[in-house]
């Protein structure tokens, strides 16, 4: 309010001699109830030839993170010594090097290599997933439930693969498979 104070008294003087002009008040991100809003038309209409028509506002509400919806984009190498946690879900693009550490207390998807240590559910969510492009950790964790990766993922292809707890057991798939867990509808476009 201050601002605009300042720029209606000051700093705009040739605007407001003249015909009437027609104002939209675009506030951007900016969160205003109707009181502020009546309190910006009053601070205009006091110009004169000033007339509001509308005060716009592009506020989004934040997602919440137990709607599933609050997911991060991050772009980085996790590497080690290094943690990265988060409040919902998060999607990797980058790796994660042994040593390295990822909490979230939703799923995790790692678009490159896991070789660190994962932490989905890390706030008693028992239904989270961890899925990698590569995945070899060196350590698994869905809520509770610790998993080190037996021999044969040295050996085996570990290529686009997610694990997800079942029956209290941690248990590895392809991420093909993914769709038939979380019940996501198939699309197909021509």
């Amino acid at each position: 309010m201050n601002e605009l104070q300042y720029k209606l008294e000051k700093s705009h003087q040739q605007l407001l001699t003249g015909p009437i002009v027609h104002v939209q008040v675009k506030l951007g991100t900016r969160q205003v109830n109707e009181d502020e809003k009546e309190r910006i038309k009053t601070a205009i209409r006091q110009q004169g030839n000033l007339l509001v028509q509308s005060i716009e506002s592009e506020v989004r509400p934040e997602p919440k993170p137990e709607d599933g919806n609050n997911v991060k984009l991050l772009a980085a190498i996790v590497r080690s010594g290094q943690t990265v946690e988060h409040d919902g879900n998060l999607l990797l693009m980058g790796d994660v090097n042994p040593g390295g550490t990822v909490l979230c207390t939703g799923d995790i998807y790692v678009l490159g290599a896991l070789r660190g240590l994962a932490h989905a559910g890390y706030k008693g969510r028992k239904d989270t997933v961890i899925a990698a492009s590569l995945l070899k950790p060196t350590q698994l964790r869905i809520d509770d439930v610790i998993s080190r990766p037996p021999d044969e993922w040295i050996t085996g292809d570990a290529m686009m693969e997610y694990a997800f707890l079942s029956e209290g057991v941690m248990k590895i798939d392809k991420i093909a498979q993914l769709q038939r867990l979380r019940k996501l509808p198939v699309v197909f476009r021509a």
